[in-house]
């Protein structure tokens, strides 16, 4: 019997159902454990909605209707599972039986509103569920027309349970059960009053509780309910058991998905709505149906929100969502893509869900004929990538009247500059300008219909078309191009479940929790005579890269992160971890990977490593060894770089080295490591380390090795997205002006200049020859300029182009001139040709390495606070400055570089090793490799070629070692010595394979 404390738990909950909810109370003797049903209550429904189809039944089954269609509903159910039964119906001999009647979509078909009302709701307490053990019962079931669909466990921790007592109480139940078994009931819920957990498939062990908590102060867990008779957990069966919720859930929430596992084998899961989820979309729909189209909105939800679900959800919403008068909101939803290859799982989850043939299309090929057939046939949903818009905006100027939501996947920057404009062209349905009278307008009045087209109200929003903006990073563009302004002034996201609620349910790991940072210490020294000057911030900036990016220092990191990886990481995950090496170039990246390879081969590791970047790289721009060599993605991996993720999953390969590729994007659960060795910062922090946070089962915690970012450099943009995100002001559109002004300090153009442009640009009888025309006077009063000059106007004008192209979205006017000015710089900036600077790369061969250290300088996690993100709007105008880079000597620049990055350096850390380092390379050099072949050539020929090579390569050794290379030019008997035993050594090994090691 339940302890008191339980009991009254349970009978407030039914209480509530019933008063509050018009659930019909049923007892367990209503219930039949082997047809899983409730039969009279089912029978009572169809009675009040379908009298006439069943009064046919009856005639054709005679006395034995109710059993025999019992009995082929309970075959229908176990075939099907309950969901497309409730969904679609049942069939008996010719006659269709509605199960439940979803809600309308509108209010015209008085008949089905009626049925829709006949729904009935009933709860058992206590239910005698087992066909097997009759005692066995379940604390809460729920009904909908006889049909179970929910299950509970309820615990109170007054009776020194709680919500774990729930979740093992299930686990330790029969799923065979018919009531337990997969497809039966949508969700089986444990319960107490504090935390609510479910699933939907009773596995034995094996059954995953996910958590259903609305989160409190943006963590894990539930607002405390104050009140003499409330549960912190009351919203479950007031909110989201209610009659519309439940069938809303059941008609537009819940998916049934088969997912191919590492094995390949098949299984099939039930998706029902986290609550954040549930909230979000439906929040979402009703403010549009109160307001309709022509608003904004930022859904800022973490990464393991279940984002593609959230959207593909809002979209089936808002197709078939209607406004007070009954007409259809919105005439077709519009999806983007900030990716260019379209994203497969947001694509496949919005398809996968049932729909009516024809309603949703992914345009993919011959984008503009298709979006606009899409749009033109009112094909309701339709999924593109950001790209797709600019094919089509002269065709949408003449759809009129129709409107759109635009619904945007990972909402950044790029959806708020000039791409954007060209997005609202697209589909402002204004009646289209026409310009037979243009000679009697002026240019103002012609920019006045322009500026009309794409900004209709006062915050130049389009009335006719609603942004839903998804992000789990918004910048400060985002939040004030999509966010809600607050009394304060603030911008907030409308919709939010932050990282820290993500991370505390478990839904996705902390990549903070493991990080280790590593400093690199090294001494340079000049090996010429001469003291030549070189601009200090570019020199010292190309000698950190050579020492970074060095054959020695590659080596050296390489030793580490493999080390690491078959230490700590390989035997992650079940034996199944991957890791992830970032590289800041795609040279950087094809080092790595050959050094990785060389050593995985020497260390004979059972796995294997890829590598990722675009295009190609010259050899030379890798090591002079490869010179006339040209690398690329896929001739180094052995296939298409269009399989490098598929093929990554397989077990083989345990390490991939990226350059600028999968930082973004990029889903796998059994990546557990991160080595970076590149500068990471804002959001390309989170987005890069975000890689690591997928769950899987066996996966329990990440690790970072970082070489690059001290600790503190990565937690300020973590921080920023751990809670709340804000933009502490909106940006002063009067900056628009100050940049205007300071551009106009140049003397570079005039009024006429600007005026001549205009007048061609906002013609539609302009000539393109006349437009460059146009801009020639200022191209050659900017070319005598002082070169520091020309690049601050450049600078300058590009910031006005880009911060214009924003605020002109979201200022409360507009100015027809500033309109022209815009249009002249956005072509102007692109005829400025700089001279660029000539990188002064020849400084690396001027100058050695004779030390190098790689030590740890932080370990552990890094911890971030509760406070909200603050974000500040865009910068000042007077935030663009050229930077001094003074004429400096190279050995002051070594000097201060030196006394950066030394330390007290050991004999250790001499780079050392150096003859062994020498005869590595030379063991490896193609040339040497074909000589020593003894079916070829004769060791007198090996002698000659090895002659040629041994020179260059011993002035590598400056690099290395100074003082042994010093010493073998200076003393000519050590150094015939040590040519002589290196040509031995070098020669028997490429014979004879030994590895002989120089001591």
């Amino acid at each position: 019997m339940s302890k008191p404390y339980e009991y009254k738990f349970e009978e407030d909950i039914e209480l509530s159902l019933i008063r509050n909810n018009k659930y019909v109370k049923r007892t367990s003797s209503n219930y039949d454990p082997d047809l899983c049903l409730d039969p009279d209550m089912l029978f009572d429904f169809i009675r009040a909605t379908q009298s006439e189809e069943w009064k046919k039944l009856k005639s054709r089954h005679g006395m034995d209707v109710k059993e025999k269609f019992l009995d082929r509903l309970t075959k229908d159910i176990k075939k099907r599972g309950t969901l497309k039964v409730l969904r679609t119906g049942v069939k008996d001999v010719g006659c269709h039986f509605d199960l439940v009647y979803f809600k309308p979509e509108n209010g015209l078909n008085v008949e089905h509103q009626d049925k829709y009302r006949a729904n009935i709701f009933s709860v058992i307490r206590q239910l005698h569920y087992s066909t097997k053990t009759p005692k066995k019962s379940i604390d809460m079931v729920l009904f909908i027309n006889g049909i179970p669909i929910i299950t509970a466990e309820l615990k109170s921790p007054l009776n020194g349970q709680n919500i774990e007592h729930a979740i093992n109480q299930y686990k330790e139940r029969d799923s065979t059960e018919p009531l337990l078994s997969f497809g039966r009931c949508f969700a089986h819920f444990a319960v107490d009053p504090r935390l609510v957990f479910m699933t939907t498939k009773v596995m034995g062990e094996s059954t995953e509780f996910l958590p259903f908590n609305k989160g409190y102060q943006y963590g894990a867990g539930n607002p405390p309910a104050y009140g003499e008779d409330n549960y912190d957990t009351a919203y479950l069966w007031e909110e989201i058991w209610k009659k519309d919720m439940l069938l809303d859930i059941m008609q537009n929430f819940l998916q049934i998905v088969s997912k191919k596992g590492q094995n390949g084998a098949i299984s099939t899961q039930l998706i029902f709505p986290r609550y954040h989820q549930l909230d979000a979309v439906n929040l979402l729909v009703e403010n549009t149906r109160i307001n309709g189209a022509g608003r904004k909105y930022l859904i800022e939800h973490s990464a393991g929100s279940g984002k593609s679900y959230t959207i593909s959800r809002l979209c089936d919403k808002l197709s078939g969502l209607h406004d007070e008068s009954n007409k259809n909101i919105f005439d077709s939803i519009i999806v983007i893509t900030d990716r260019r290859v379209l994203d497969d799982q947001l694509s496949q989850t919005i398809l996968g869900h049932e729909h009516v043939e024809g309603t949703i299309v992914s345009i993919e090929k011959d984008k503009a004929k298709n979006l606009a057939k899409a749009i033109e046939s009112n094909v309701k949903i339709i999924i593109v990538t950001l790209q797709t818009f600019p094919f089509a905006i002269d065709f949408f100027h003449k759809t009129p009247g129709k409107r759109f939501a635009v619904v945007i996947d990972e909402a950044h920057s790029s959806q708020t500059g000039d791409t954007a404009r060209d997005l609202r062209r697209v589909l402002v349905t204004e009646d289209s300008v026409e310009y037979e009278d243009e000679q009697e307008k002026d240019v103002e009045d012609i920019i006045n219909e322009k500026m009309e087209e794409i900004t209709t109200d006062l915050k130049l929003q389009p009335k006719n078309i609603s942004f839903y903006a998804f992000t789990a990073t918004p910048k400060n563009k985002t939040l004030e191009m999509f966010g809600e302004r607050q009394p304060d002034g603030t911008f907030e996201p409308f919709h939010l479940y932050s990282m820290k609620q993500a991370i505390e349910e478990g839904f996705i790991l902390d990549v903070l929790q493991n990080y280790t940072t590593y400093t690199m210490y090294f001494e340079l020294m000049k090996k010429i005579k001469d003291d030549p000057q070189y601009k200090k911030t570019i020199a010292s900036s190309l000698l950190k890269s050579y020492v970074g990016s060095s054959e020695y220092a590659i080596r050296k990191k390489t030793e580490l992160m493999l080390n690491h990886f078959w230490t700590g990481t390989k035997d992650r995950i079940g034996g199944r971890s991957k890791a992830m090496v970032v590289t800041s170039s795609r040279a950087n990246a094809i080092r790595y990977e050959l050094e990785f390879k060389k050593q995985v081969k020497e260390k004979e590791y059972p796995f294997e490593v890829l590598v990722a970047f675009s295009g190609t790289v010259k050899g030379e721009n890798v090591r002079k060894v490869y010179t006339g060599k040209d690398f690329t993605e896929s001739g180094e991996n052995g296939f298409p770089e269009k399989h490098t993720a598929e093929k990554f999953k397989e077990d083989k390969y345990r390490i991939l080295i990226v350059a600028n590729k999968f930082q973004t994007g990029f889903d796998q659960p059994l990546l557990h490591t991160m080595y970076v060795d590149k500068k990471l910062g804002g959001v390309e922090a989170v987005q890069t380390l975000s890689r690591l946070n997928r769950r899987h089962p066996e996966k329990s915690d990440t690790m970072v090795l970082d070489f690059v970012n001290d600790a503190e450099m990565i937690r300020e943009p973590f921080q920023r997205y751990h809670v709340k995100t804000i933009l502490t002001e909106p940006t002063d559109p009067n900056r628009l002006y100050d940049y205007e002004n300071q551009l106009k300090d140049f003397a570079v153009f005039d009024n006429s200049d600007i005026n001549k442009f205009a007048v061609e640009y906002f013609s539609s009888k302009g000539k393109q020859t006349v437009l460059y025309t146009s801009l020639r006077p200022a191209i050659e009063r900017w070319g005598r300029l002082e070169d520091d000059e020309k690049r601050d106007f450049k600078k300058r004008m590009a910031t006005f182009v880009r911060q214009y192209a924003f605020l002109s979205q979201i200022i409360p006017f507009f100015d027809e001139k500033l309109e022209k000015f815009y249009q002249y710089s956005k072509y102007l900036v692109k005829e400025l040709h700089v001279g660029l600077d000539r990188l002064p790369t020849e400084i690396t061969e001027k100058v050695n390495m004779s030390s190098f250290r790689i030590q740890e300088t932080s370990k552990g996690s890094i911890l971030l606070s509760d406070d909200d993100g603050r974000l500040r709007p865009v910068p000042e105008p007077g935030a663009i400055h050229s930077i001094e880079d003074e004429l400096t000597p190279l050995s002051e620049i070594i000097e201060e570089i030196n006394e950066h990055f030394g330390t007290d350096f050991t004999e250790e850390d001499k780079v050392g090793q150096a003859l062994g380092y020498l005869e590595k390379n030379l063991t490896e050099n193609p040339r040497l490799v074909a000589a020593a072949n003894p079916a070829v050539n004769k060791k007198e020929d090996f002698d000659l070629v090895f002659k040629e090579i041994v020179s260059d390569e011993l002035n590598e050794l400056i690099e290395v070692n100074i003082d042994l290379y010093s010493k073998i030019k200076d003393d000519a008997d050590f150094g015939k010595l040590v040519k002589e035993m290196l040509l031995n050594n070098v020669y028997k090994k490429l014979v004879s394979k030994d590895s002989l090691v120089i001591s």
